[in-house]
């Protein structure tokens, strides 16, 4: 059943208009191997996974990505993170994305189909949390009805104008809030504000309206703040080497190219990108494996 195309490649187009979705014959065939296993383990990560039950219905695989820019190669990764939770687990997969600004967002929503015009085989559809969709919470009273959904607000509206009453609203709730449960949504919120100028509001809303400075979490917080720091600086220092190789050895680097590499974080990809760079007859030869 399968052989008969490997020996007439161009049957699939007779095959294809008796479906009624024609393909054009194709003018060159090349037949490539057919083992799909992996020549070297990569690593593939979601950034939290979650298996979800509820009386009365099917499990379901919860898989949360926190996405902050555009990256074009993500829809790519997002399709084989569910495709791969659908084979592992044999649950059905749920992808949410959490963003921070509206244009990403709105772009992460967007609907991408994969294969070919005349019949997407792969349809990805995320569903997306954003400043978009989000609710802005400054009434306390709000806040106290879920204090969860409330930090997650806080942190997807860290650029918003409305920032800083979020964060009041916030603290008046903190304040009456056992420290078992008030500690994490500190941290949480903290974290979540990264380099944004609303991080520097809420340290000084936590310090004096919450006495929390010298604890022990807050101290935690800002010595990981203070070590992220630093593995960006080195990040920034190796994506500006890779450019440099490649720029020195004459070979383009697109824009998209230069943005992805400027933006990558990890430096053991940056590393194995940085070696790539010494051989590569172009650009996107050093993403080649992924």
């Amino acid at each position: 059943m399968h052989r008969i195309f490997q020996d007439q490649p161009r049957l699939f187009s007779g095959v294809s208009e008796v479906l009624g979705v024609p393909f054009a014959p194709p003018t060159s065939v090349t037949v490539l191997p057919t083992d799909l296993t992996e020549t070297q383990p990569l690593e593939r990560r979601v950034d939290t996974l979650l298996r979800l039950e509820a009386e009365g219905e099917e499990p379901l695989l919860l898989a949360v990505e926190a996405q902050g820019n555009k990256d074009p190669h993500k829809p790519a990764s997002w399709a084989y993170y569910v495709s791969h939770l659908l084979t592992k687990y044999r649950l059905q997969p749920m992808l949410l994305v959490v963003c921070q600004d509206r244009a990403t967002a709105e772009w992460a929503a967007r609907t991408v189909t994969f294969g070919p015009a005349q019949w997407p085989l792969l349809i990805l559809r995320p569903l997306v949390a954003g400043p978009h969709n989000m609710p802005v919470i400054t009434d306390p009273a709000e806040v106290h009805k879920d204090l969860a959904l409330a930090t997650l607000s806080a942190i997807t509206h860290g650029k918003s104008p409305d920032i800083e009453a979020i964060l009041k609203a916030m603290t008046a709730v903190l304040q009456e809030t056992p420290d078992a449960v008030k500690n994490p949504v500190i941290e949480f919120i903290f974290q979540g504000l990264g380099k944004l100028p609303a991080a520097a509001l809420w340290r000084k809303l936590v310090a004096v309206d919450l006495s929390f400075y010298k604890s022990p979490i807050f101290e935690e917080a800002r010595d990981e703040g203070r070590a992220q720091g630093r593995a960006e600086g080195q990040a920034e220092g190796r994506a500006e080497d890779i450019l440099f190789i490649l720029e020195r050895r004459g070979i383009d680097v697109p824009d998209e190219a230069r943005a992805r590499i400027t933006a990558c974080d990890d430096l053991d990809v940056l590393r194995h990108w940085l070696d790539r760079a010494l051989t590569a007859l172009s650009a996107d030869e050093i993403f080649a494996d992924g």
